[in-house]
């Protein structure tokens, strides 16, 4: 369900802002019925006008897009950086990222119109799965791999458990290259993490998220989900796996 406001933004016939005076003015009805609270919520299936006249509801688009470095994950940047919207050409519907990925940090990220499915992703509660390669300056222990797989405490709290993978090393150069799964998603969570332990990244890419991979796709590109995929991402985040 989406709030009154939002659905009518949406749909293009007002900002949100001038959308809630419209409510409050009553010339927005619910199935034949005079709406003049803010706070009601609508579903697909209910029937909204905006002075007497039915609103058309934008269809739900979901998009996979392998997001470059020096990217900001917004719809819109006031100083002039690329965004990852300038990605997805052709599109009418406005999308908007399904959470954030850093600046410098490239890899899997979703876009929809979808704020229940975008929800549903993103809330801790639903724990779904993100895999990350990271390359860090300098060669962890397999005992300090460890502390991220019981969890390490940030200055925000201590992190949930983590799967960690160790793929490789090189000690000339004193470098290594880490695979880390985690479904939590706070700010900079994973170079944070690796920075408990002494490793700064030098670069970081997510690779998965959920089931959904950067399979086929170069940076810069984007695909649309299958409804499968959706299908199955919906099924995950709710049964918590």
């Amino acid at each position: 369900m989406e709030r009154l406001q939002k659905v009518i933004a949406h749909a293009g016939v007002a900002s949100r802002r001038k959308a809630e005076e419209l409510i409050i003015e009553g010339k927005v009805k619910v199935n034949g019925k005079t709406v003049r609270e803010l706070g009601v919520k609508v579903t697909d299936s209910d029937t909204v006008e905006v002075n007497d006249v039915k609103i058309e509801r934008e269809q739900k688009v979901y998009y996979l897009l392998y997001k470059p470095r020096g990217v900001i994950s917004a719809v819109r940047d006031d100083k002039g950086r690329k965004v990852v919207t300038d990605f997805v050409y052709g599109v009418e519907e406005r999308i908007y990222p399904v959470g954030r990925l850093d600046y410098d940090t490239s890899g899997l990220l979703l876009l929809t119109n979808d704020g229940e499915f975008s929800n549903l992703l993103t809330h801790p509660k639903y724990e779904l799965d993100k895999t990350y390669v990271a390359k860090l300056k300098g060669i962890p222990t397999r005992e300090q791999l460890r502390m991220l797989e019981r969890g390490v405490m940030l200055e925000d709290g201590k992190t949930a458990p983590a799967k960690v993978k160790f793929n490789s090393g090189d000690r000339k150069k004193g470098k290594s290259i880490v695979q880390i799964t985690i479904h939590e998603g706070r700010n900079r969570q994973v170079r944070r993490m690796f920075e408990a332990i002494g490793f700064p990244v030098d670069k970081l890419k997510r690779e998965m998220f959920g089931t959904l991979s950067l399979h086929g796709l170069n940076a810069g590109e984007v695909r649309e989900l299958t409804p499968h995929e959706v299908k199955q991402l919906r099924a995950l985040a709710q049964t918590g796996k």
